[in-house]
């Protein structure tokens, strides 16, 4: 069954390829949606795919790519949206 969530993540992830490595980790999975920073020095984004690809996902962006410092990661159930192909980074 598929699944959207929004992710809001804190911490130490700009400047630091986060965008990117989820980008990277949604695409190896077939997770679709987008990401981009936020003016609070934040990421956030939504992600949708199977329950449990979006489950690992969300572990994957809890851990970030080094250089990156999560200090959580909120999230929160949205609509699935049909006709989405890919997982894009915002700017």
């Amino acid at each position: 069954m598929a699944k959207r969530v929004y992710f809001l993540v804190h911490g130490r992830v700009q400047g630091v390829g986060f965008r990117y490595y989820t980008q990277k980790k949604a695409t190896a999975t077939g997770i679709t949606g987008w990401c981009r920073n936020t003016e609070s020095e934040k990421v956030e984004g939504e992600a949708q795919g199977d329950e449990s690809t979006i489950k690992q996902f969300l572990k994957d962006i809890d851990q970030g790519p080094s250089g990156s410092k999560v200090m959580k990661v909120d999230r929160e159930e949205r609509d699935v949206l049909e006709g989405e192909s890919q997982f894009e980074v915002r700017r």
